[in-house]
């Protein structure tokens, strides 16, 4: 019996408009069974946003602070007035928008958009005061930040760019706009390892300013996705061909 079949015998309490239009019975956009046999209560029609342009305005939001506090824009010294901001905007609105690309069945955006939620908790987990994660790396006796601060922070970085190359390669059949994304997000995340591990604030400087260019196609990537369909305004993303 087909879906449609077993939606028009619905039983006692059956529609009776049923019989007679049987396009009352059919499925919803979300692919849910159309039923009125409950006139009082409205039918739900269930479908799912495209959560991407979510995670994508976060990801990029939050890179473009790093970048202007690394690169020490209008003399700010201290980053942890971007905490907030990498809680709640590029953590935990990119991870909610990385499990609803789990409903929606993105394996890619899914475990892309969660990890780098989990990146920008973890990032300013080491900035916030009741961590003690700085507390850790502060000479007792000078207290000042030890060398070995940079030495551990390289440590992360060199760890998030090996995950970024993963996701890399993973992007190679999507856009050209995404997969530009990532490589610059690779060359950001790499010359900052270089730079915290060998103590070059021309590597640090360079890799701020690939994050820049990184927030700007994190954005063109997002426009893409959030215009289509609801302004006239359409950015190409560029897709990419595949002769496999």
């Amino acid at each position: 019996m087909s879906l449609k079949d077993s939606a028009v015998d619905a039983g006692p309490h059956r529609d009776p408009a049923a019989s007679t239009n049987p396009l009352e019975r059919l499925t919803t956009a979300g692919g849910h069974l159309n039923d009125r046999s409950q006139t009082p209560l409205p039918v739900v029609h269930r479908t799912f946003a495209n959560p991407s342009p979510l995670a994508l305005i976060s990801f990029g939001a939050v890179i473009f602070l790093i970048s202007v506090y690394g690169l020490h824009a209008r003399g700010i010294q201290s980053p942890n007035a971007m905490v907030g901001m990498l809680v709640f905007l590029g953590g935990i609105c990119q991870f909610i928008a990385g499990i609803m690309e789990f409903i929606t069945g993105n394996t890619f955006g899914a475990t892309v958009f969660s990890s780098y939620g989990a990146f920008n908790l973890s990032y300013a987990m080491i900035y916030l005061p009741g961590s003690g994660i700085m507390a850790a790396y502060i000479d007792p006796t000078t207290n000042a930040i030890m060398p070995e601060f940079d030495q551990a922070i390289s440590i992360f970085l060199w760890v998030w760019f090996i995950i970024t190359v993963i996701y890399t390669i993973a992007a190679m059949r999507s856009t050209w706009v995404l997969f530009l994304d990532l490589v610059f997000l690779d060359i950001c995340l790499l010359l900052l390892a270089c730079g915290f591990m060998v103590g070059t604030n021309g590597l640090l400087t360079a890799g701020y300013a690939f994050g820049l260019i990184v927030c700007f196609l994190s954005f063109w990537a997002a426009c893409a996705g959030l215009w289509a369909g609801i302004t006239p305004i359409t950015l190409p993303a560029f897709e990419m061909q595949s002769n496999v």
